[in-house]
């Protein structure tokens, strides 16, 4: 089961270069779906023994995370008629490059952590403060109002992964109480995302610069 719970996160930390690594808004959304699938199963195979409440938590998490949110974003994708990131204020091969030293650097870091035993072997950490950057990078480095909702998705994606760690001290209110708030989050989103769009015909946050009291 360990082997396969660390395939998975293999599998989610990939999703961060694919994400980063493309100028189509389309892709860069299903990288997060299926990113967001992967951390949702995750702690099937990373319990050692699975409960109801966990297997209630990932169907909630795994709905919501891959179907759910990358529907909405899709949708509005498809009302601003906008297929490209174009011109990101850090190209995509430096974003890419950056990741991976950034990558390299948390799986260093993460091994000088004081971590359980049962913990140490396995790549939670590493994953989860990979994720966090990549989701950081794409906040920060795209133009665009919905790439950087993207990189919301993928920063909380790094969250989810991390409080795995704390899975028998959290309560299923809270974790259920996070993803909630994830999902007004971009709700929320997609409305100025429109808004945007119909006031500046352009989902480029630096459209907002122009905006006056």
């Amino acid at each position: 089961m360990r082997e396969i719970a660390s395939s998975i996160l293999i599998l989610a930390v990939t999703m961060n270069f694919l994400a980063l690594g493309s100028s189509n808004l389309k892709a860069c959304i299903r990288a997060a779906a299926l990113q967001g699938f992967f951390v949702s199963v995750f702690p099937l195979f990373f319990s050692p023994e699975p409960t109801a409440r966990l297997v209630g938590l990932v169907i909630v998490a795994g709905v919501v995370k891959a179907f759910v949110i990358p529907g909405m974003l899709i949708r509005a994708l498809r009302e601003v008629h906008i297929q490209h990131e174009m011109e990101p204020y850090l190209g995509l091969v430096p974003s890419v490059l950056l990741l991976a030293v950034g990558t390299g650097a948390a799986a260093l870091f993460a091994g000088r952590l004081p971590l359980m035993s049962s913990h140490r072997d396995l790549l939670v950490v590493p994953v989860a403060l990979a994720t966090l950057f990549a989701g950081f990078l794409l906040l920060t480095t795209r133009r665009k109002a919905i790439s950087q909702v993207t990189g919301y998705l993928i920063l909380e994606n790094g969250i989810f992964v991390f409080a795995q760690l704390l899975h028998e001290a959290m309560p299923t209110l809270v974790e259920v109480g996070v993803l909630l708030d994830l999902l007004v989050g971009i709700f929320v989103m997609g409305i100025v995302m429109n808004h945007i769009q119909r006031e500046f015909g352009s989902l480029d946050t630096d459209r907002l610069s122009e905006l006056r009291d």
